[in-house]
């Protein structure tokens, strides 16, 4: 088979497909991702970017004039999928006409898309081929479909409804599977990164990796300015990854640039971030207690699933305090919350056992 999937330019939205799409690889089937924006390291799967004309910014601003409301309770987080289904809606016609020319040259028998990646459905429509729904958000994917191709620059086209939804969230943290969803181990990829000598090796005080999101924006949730204000007072190594400034650290808190979270988070002892879905997946993959910040978007709704299911501490990003992190660091109840999490995602079918699925479709 020749599978394209497809994702929105924004390696948050990408990422989360590359184990599937490299399983599919494996197994022998012709395999190309269709985004844009990509990472240093793809496994060595085929690429071809599609997001010369996609603009998140722009998309934002127009949708936020549109529906003034919305934008505003999307900044708190409070938006539920209205915003976002406008957002993306309008987002998603620009990579419609590059993915289509891609599938007419390719002619895929599948074609795999995101959670926010409709133009997948649209083109796998267009050219009489299934399709097939991989959620990446802790958002049910079909709902966020439902809110995508239902928003007022895609509803009224014919967009048919994926043949399949693959589902990738623990069901202990969104009590329950979806009905008819095929469930898949979320795997966590990073995309690559070189990891300095240092970090290789455990060091001498717990080791906790701060993160933050790899889109900036209005209250985008970015914990580091106030770990490190914090970090004096906590008996810990501070891992910055990515930091905005790398001014005034303190002894304890060393920064690194891009570096494979997926590789390092079985070695933390904490981690805390911005409360992206495949930061807490990939924390909860690994056992980690986690510390994350509610905001915009989809962070809040995160940041409450990931509290409630005992695993993390949710704390607004300037609010964080050394009790905080210590609290991160000495609680058994959010580590043994992680470990039973790990072990439930363990459980649940890799990437290659999903494989067959994507076949019988042919």
């Amino acid at each position: 088979m020749r599978i394209v999937f497809v994702a929105s330019p924004l390696q948050g939205h990408l990422l989360p497909l590359v184990p599937l799409a490299a399983a599919c690889r494996d197994a022998g089937h012709d395999v190309i991702l269709a985004s844009g924006g990509f990472p240093p390291d793809l496994l060595g799967l085929r690429t071809v970017d599609i997001g010369a004309r996609f603009s998140l910014p722009r998309s934002a601003m127009r949708a936020a004039l549109r529906h003034p409301r919305l934008a505003r309770a999307e900044m708190n987080g409070t938006a539920g999928h209205g915003f976002v289904g406008e957002l993306f809606g309008r987002a998603n016609l620009a990579l419609v006409e590059p993915l289509e020319q891609l599938a007419v040259r390719e002619r895929p028998d599948l074609i795999v898309f995101e959670s926010l990646g409709e133009a997948g459905a649209i083109v796998a429509g267009r050219l009489g081929i299934p399709s097939v729904l991989q959620e990446n958000t802790l958002w049910p994917a079909s709902e966020l479909f439902e809110a995508v191709t239902g928003s007022s620059s895609l509803s009224g086209r014919d967009i048919p409804k994926p043949a399949l939804t693959i589902t990738v969230i623990p069901p202990s943290v969104r009590e329950g599977t979806p009905a008819g969803a095929v469930p898949m181990r979320p795997v966590p990829y990073s995309g690559g990164g070189e990891i300095p000598d240092w970090l290789r090796t455990p060091g001498e005080r717990p080791r906790v990796l701060v993160s933050r999101s790899t889109i900036e924006g209005p209250n985008d949730g970015n914990p580091g300015p106030a770990v490190v204000a914090a970090a004096s007072a906590v008996d810990a190594e501070i891992v910055l990854v990515r930091p905005a400034s790398t001014r005034d650290l303190p002894p304890n808190v060393r920064a690194v640039g891009r570096v494979p979270l997926d590789e390092l988070l079985p070695g933390a002892a904490a981690f805390v971030h911005h409360s992206g879905a495949g930061s807490i997946l990939g924390g909860l993959a690994a056992g980690v207690p986690q510390l994350v910040t509610p905001g915009a978007g989809d962070r809040r709704h995160n940041a409450d699933l990931l509290a409630r299911r005992g695993a993390g501490l949710s704390v607004e990003a300037k609010a964080i305090t050394a009790a905080d992190l210590q609290r991160l660091l000495s609680d058994e109840a959010l580590r043994t919350a992680a470990r039973e999490v790990a072990a439930e995602i363990a459980a649940m079918p890799a990437p290659e056992a999903v494989v067959p699925e994507l076949e019988k479709l042919r």
